[in-house]
């Protein structure tokens, strides 16, 4: 009988995905604190189901003999080394369209409180203010424009929300072409154009290379005075250092943030500031979404397990 051991972080339900390979294979919840954590509890696994916080390294792939498949819980595999997976023949899935309809509406709900300033007026509010004057200046919507770092499929479904609000949007990725963001009303620019057009930025990138840092002091300096920055992509795409500085020189107007560079919001420079709105890594969440995410991971476990691919698939080179 084989077994699959499930993390025990919050978003992996072992009970769904018992419900979907059936009575014939085990599936038990480890707690993974370090990586010997893992090693122990996986010694006799055929399947590894990790959550982002979970580190699955070489290592791990050297001690676990009859592992076959190591299954991100989420969209992201930053936290597993797929090369050396690859070398040990182990396949590495991920989830990378369970939360496209939460993560894209939690992107247009924090674009939307940063332009309207509610962060600001919310905390004037509890200190006692009752004065619209506390959010000046806020301008129209529909006569702004909105760029994307970024036009995947997350980012087209922002377009699509953002679209009744009649706002110009621009995006800069060199990886889709005009045409395509054509189809969804958005105009292809350079990074330089974006940040010296897009009265607002939403940043829905992947963490490289080339990202990382992305949007630092020279960045901000770009940027219109009244720019909303949103950050649902990954969270060292901003320096956040820089980022503080250009809220209190006025180089943009406010932050939206659902991730942080440490995901500790007591570490972070942008703690406890009336122009910053922080969420908890929670735009993927809604009851709905979790569901499907673990029965996602459920079938492709099982097709791992039959002989056939599946459908989460992340190849080595990132292809």
């Amino acid at each position: 009988m084989a077994t699959v051991v499930a993390s025990d972080a919050a978003v992996i339900h072992p009970e769904t995905v018992q419900s979907v390979l059936g009575e014939e294979i085990t599936v038990r919840r480890a707690e993974f604190n370090a990586e010997d954590d893992i090693i122990d509890a996986a010694a006799d696994a055929a399947a590894l189901i990790v959550g982002v916080d979970d580190h699955v390294t070489a290592t791990v792939f050297e001690h676990c003999e009859q592992l076959r498949i190591v299954a991100s819980a989420g969209v992201g595999v930053d936290n597993i080394d797929v090369e050396a997976a690859a070398e040990h023949d182990i396949t590495v899935v991920n989830v990378p369209e369970y939360c496209t309809e939460e993560v894209s509406t939690h992107a247009v709900s924090l674009l939307l409180a940063g332009v309207r300033r509610l962060g600001v007026y919310d905390r004037a509010v509890e200190r006692g203010q009752w004065n619209w004057q506390d959010g000046r200046p806020i301008h129209r919507l529909s006569e702004q424009t909105v760029g994307f770092l970024s036009f995947g499929k997350l980012a087209k479904h922002t377009a699509k929300k953002l679209d009744g609000f009649e706002c110009d949007l621009v995006a800069a990725d060199p990886y889709v072409g005009a045409e395509e963001m054509a189809d969804y009303g958005v105009e292809e620019v350079a990074m330089d154009e974006l940040l010296d057009h897009a009265d607002h930025v939403s940043i829905h990138a992947p963490l490289t290379e080339e990202t990382q840092h992305l949007f630092d002091r020279e960045a901000f300096e770009k940027m219109s005075d009244m720019a909303v920055v949103v950050n649902v992509g990954r969270g060292p795409i901003v320096d956040e250092e820089a980022l503080r500085w250009a809220l209190e020189n006025d180089e943009i107007g406010a932050a939206c943030v659902d991730v942080l560079d440490s995901e500790s919001p007591e570490e972070s420079p942008l703690a406890e500031r009336d122009d910053v709105i922080m969420t908890p890594h929670a735009a993927f969440y809604s009851e709905e979404s979790v569901t499907d995410l673990n029965e996602h991971l459920a079938r492709d476990i099982q097709a791992v397990f039959n002989g056939t691919k599946p459908e989460g698939l992340i190849a080595p080179d990132g292809d």
